[in-house]
């Protein structure tokens, strides 16, 4: 993994692209700390923000894709994700639509949550809109706590790190 980390590092911005698209979909990976790395380098922190956004956004919405195109087989075998997830998470958004997708920066259940909103045809624009905002203010959290220490966000939002 740090071997993984440090070439992804090397490539700057679209090492930081990458790391967030791969984050986005369901695999697990770690973009804040190359976004990390990369600030700690010397790089640009609003070039950061919006590189990471948009590469995070994009990978989401290979889920939101897959959901849409409903095979359920390729789910299940390229993102692992059971369908009886994504049906459990298509009877809690029932109702909500596709504003519900600003949550799809949260880690396991985002992913799950936007596979839902493409099998439930939610509208594109709205999913990309909503996930867009999420993840943007997650990425702006994430250089707040750079720049101002974690203590300090820890001391505002005590809440997150509970």
């Amino acid at each position: 993994m740090a071997a993984l980390i440090e070439f992804l590092v090397e490539w700057g911005y679209v090492g930081l692209f990458l790391s967030a698209f791969v984050a986005g979909s369901v695999i697990p990976f770690s973009s804040e700390l190359v976004m990390f790395i990369l600030l700690q380098l010397g790089l640009s922190p609003v070039i950061c923000l919006c590189t990471a956004t948009v590469g995070n956004t994009l990978g989401g919405m290979t889920c939101f894709w897959m959901g849409r195109l409903g095979k359920v087989e390729w789910i299940e075998k390229y993102f692992r994700v059971k369908k009886e997830k994504v049906d459990k998470m298509q009877a809690r958004l029932q109702g909500r639509g596709g504003m519900m997708a600003f949550f799809a920066f949260l880690p396991i259940i985002g992913a799950i949550l936007v596979i839902a909103l493409g099998f439930m045809r939610s509208n594109t624009w709205v999913v990309l809109f909503s996930m867009f905002t999420g993840k943007l203010i997650r990425y702006s959290l994430i250089l707040v706590a750079y720049h101002y220490g974690v203590e300090w966000l820890m001391s505002i939002y005590p809440q997150l790190f509970n």
